[in-house]
């Protein structure tokens, strides 16, 4: 495995955002369900390729178009085929999710399943849903975990669904019941969280033509759409531009490009910096993020995490690294993603020197009581938490050793030659 090696380290410099891992995987199954389309400066990493991997399964055909950067998607013109094999979603639950609802359209049976992290990760809501629209949808071991069986030919219909597990649960629903003969309502129970990445569903199925009407209750597809678009063009990734945005925040400066307007909730880092004291400009036009700061003389905030639980991870490192106290409110969702994101930050951040106090929801951050030094932590194999501690290091006296580093190739395969190119000490081993 993988270390990465972060000595504390004063940044200043530039870097371009990764393109963002959401637009990605959309892009690539909405290209598949679609004739034809290039997908414009995709996200190359491990999750997308996954998507990918499924996209093939199910019988599109993906390869580089013009440029390397580039894919060029012959898709199943809304008729996906029932797959040859299983279909390995790796460590990707945004493809497991987003592709089960696909995968049900097709008229045999289909499986989805990945590595030990993946099938830990609940996806019964989903599977209850598709079973009311009429599809096959279980569990191998009826757990509502990874391997699942989906098929038999989606119908659609009416469904109801919980909104507090997980938002892509609806975009998978969103995205398979435009190719259904009846269509689809789905009404939301309770609050939906992460409710910008629904957003980014919207919007590309906006760009590929399909209609999706929203209501009080939910949203209404109709049946028999079609996918359509030449082209789908991948916007900066706000989420992994959090980290070197943070570093600029609590070590020097930084200047990130390829960040424009989108969708992406994740664009709230930026506010989420201005609040704790660091300077934060960001060009629209020119799509660059300027922040700088130094970690004395931000303060706490308090961090709702109901829509952006990918920011989790990056908002406790900074309260550590800042005076005052940090609150992270409305997260139990984050326990539910690669790994138990709470309870990961609040045991390598004690390990480095925080004070964190961990509860259901919530991480409470006391910065004036953390004096951060280096150690040796777990990243848990999870790419936002390696990220994430390696902010905190960049103001811990000494050195930290972050484990599980080739984590980071899910969503930002160049994280490390980045923080260098900002001029933090790294070291990769």
């Amino acid at each position: 495995m993988a270390e990465l090696v972060v000595s504390q380290s004063r940044v200043s410099g530039r870097v371009d955002a990764p393109p963002s891992k959401s637009y990605t995987h959309r892009g690539i199954l909405a290209g598949a369900l679609a004739d034809e389309t290039r997908v414009l400066n995709p996200l190359r990493s491990a999750d997308t390729e996954a998507s990918v991997r499924c996209a093939l399964g199910l019988g599109a055909h993906v390869e580089h178009g013009e440029t390397e950067e580039d894919l060029r998607v012959d898709g199943v013109a809304g008729e996906p085929e029932t797959p040859d094999d299983v279909l390995d979603c790796g460590n990707s639950g945004t493809t497991t999710r987003l592709f089960a609802g696909a995968a049900s359209l097709v008229d045999g049976l289909a499986v989805l399943t990945g590595d030990s992290s993946l099938r830990s990760r609940p996806n019964e809501p989903l599977l209850s849903s598709l079973r009311e629209l009429r599809a096959t949808a279980r569990s191998t071991r009826g757990n509502g975990r990874a391997p699942l069986v989906v098929g038999d030919s989606l119908e659609g219909g009416e469904t109801t669904i919980d909104g507090g597990v997980s938002s892509q649960f609806i975009s998978s629903l969103l995205f398979a019941a435009p190719l259904t003969d009846e269509g689809a309502t789905v009404r939301i129970e309770g609050t939906l969280k992460s409710r910008p990445y629904v957003d980014i569903t919207l919007e590309v199925l906006e760009k590929m033509g399909v209609e999706v009407e929203e209501t009080d209750e939910g949203f209404t597809v109709e049946g028999g759409q079609t996918y359509a678009a030449d082209e789908f063009r991948v916007p900066g990734d706000f989420s992994s531009a959090s980290y070197p945005l943070a570093a600029g925040a609590v070590a020097g400066e930084s200047y990130v490009g390829n960040l424009y307007p989108s969708a992406q909730g994740d664009s709230l880092i930026l506010d989420v910096l201005e609040r704790m004291g660091a300077s934060v400009d960001w060009n629209h036009d020119e799509g660059v993020a300027h922040v700088s700061g130094d970690a004395s003389e931000l303060t706490g905030v308090e961090f709702s995490a109901a829509d952006n639980p990918d920011l989790t991870p990056t908002v406790a490192a900074l309260g550590a690294a800042a005076g005052g106290e940090t609150r992270i409110v409305d997260a139990e969702h984050v326990r539910y993603k690669e790994t138990d994101r709470l309870e990961a930050m609040t045991t390598e951040l004690r390990k480095m020197g925080a004070t964190v106090e961990e509860e259901r929801d919530r991480l409470v951050v006391d910065g004036d009581a953390s004096e951060l030094v280096g150690a040796r932590v777990d990243g848990r194999h999870d790419h936002r938490v390696v990220m994430a501690l390696a902010v905190a290091a960049l103001v811990a006296e000494g050195k930290t050793t972050i484990e599980t580093a080739e984590s980071v190739s899910v969503s930002y395969p160049g994280f490390a030659d980045d923080l260098r190119a900002l001029g933090a000490d790294v070291e990769t081993r």
